[in-house]
This record gives C-alpha cells, structure tokens and sequence, in this order.
C-alpha cells in the first residue's frame, strides 16, 4: 500500500489489486461511520482510494502504511436486482470464451452475487465484480460506436450496465430496461460503491 499526498488536504491511496482497493474503502467507511475518520469525500476506483479533505494527510498515510487492512466484509442491505434479458450481441463470443454453450452464460451470470466495486465511464456505471477469475473476458477488438442504454457488457473482471448511450468495447451479453441514472431521484445513482446487485433472467416480451 502507498499513500501520496494530492493537494494541500487529499490522499491518494494505491493498492496493487481491485479487492485490496474495497478492502480499503471499506475499512476507510468504517472509521468515518465510527468517528475515528473526519473526512469530506471517500472515492475508490480500481486500484487506488482517494480521499479528500483530510486535516492531517501525512499523518494518515503513516497510519494506512502501518495498518493491516482486513478484507471488506460482506455488504449488510437488501440486494438490488436488474431484470435482464440474455440476448446481447457478443453472447456466442462470450460463451466461446468460457467454453460453455450459450445458454450457460445467462445461468452462470444471473447465479453470481455481484458487488459495486467502484463507479465511473459515466453517471451511473458501476463496474460490478463478483465472477471467479476464470470468467475474465477481454474487451473487444474493436469497440462499438454506438452501444444503446441498459446494455449489460463484460470486461475484464467485470460486469457493467451502460446507463445512457455511448461508444462502448465491452461484450455485450444482454439488456436491462432498469434506469442506472436519474437525475431526479435521489439518489440519482441507482448503483453505489459496496452496494450488492444481482440480475435476474425475464423473458423478452
């Protein structure tokens, strides 16, 4: 772990892998809840946490540099569930690359318990971990201009859902109908960092 100074009251922490990163934001979660951490914002991403209006920055990285950062615990809340139709584009070179039949894919996917690792690419893109290692999928080689809203794409080792319109080089295996973005709800985000998410299979009508 290694912590350097952003600014004059911000922390960048990096870490070397995705679940050392939640491990982190959620240890830096549990302090601020207890009182330990007086902190404005708490930002995880793949690799790094930042952290942003600290009182004493350099103290706080001597601290995390000493520290043995649990693994994030399980998340405590409901589950939110995305109705999916498994009927994306890229679901043959999907199955291909996991070497299952087709029909697998949306099976395999659907019985995984993802959670929010951390958001970005657009208001409301969660990138969900949750798959075992050996479903790693690459991006395409070439990326699409145009991928619709409600799209749900693999990455990596990731799932996402597009919550507008955009380019996009993910592998597309199905669609959702759910709104990731809102900007008049509140929140706007239907998904957040640690939240648990699971998709379930609906027939296309």
């Amino acid at each position: 772990m290694r912590a350097l100074r952003v600014g004059d009251d911000a922390l960048l922490v990096e870490v070397s892998s995705g679940e050392e990163a939640e491990a982190v934001h959620a240890e830096l979660l549990r302090r601020r809840a207890e009182g330990l951490l007086t902190v404005r914002e708490i930002v995880p991403a793949a690799r790094t946490v930042l952290l942003d209006g600290l009182a004493d920055p350099a103290g706080l990285a001597s601290e995390l540099a000493a520290s043995d950062v649990p693994p994030a615990p399980p998340r405590a809340g409901a589950v939110i569930e995305l109705p999916v139709r498994y009927d994306g584009p890229d679901l043959a070179d999907v199955a291909a690359l996991w070497g299952v039949p087709e029909e697998e894919v949306g099976r395999i996917h659907a019985a995984t318990e993802f959670r929010v690792a951390f958001c970005g690419f657009a208001p409301g893109f969660g990138y969900l971990t949750g798959l075992p290692s050996r479903y790693d999928v690459p991006r395409r080689a070439t990326p699409r201009t145009a991928v619709h809203a409600g799209a749900v794409g693999l990455a990596g080792p990731y799932t996402g859902v597009y919550p507008r319109a955009s380019p996009g080089g993910w592998q597309l295996i199905g669609t959702t109908d759910a709104v990731l973005w809102d900007h008049t709800r509140v929140p706007a985000a239907l998904l957040s960092p640690g939240t648990r998410v699971r998709f379930v299979p609906v027939a296309d009508v």
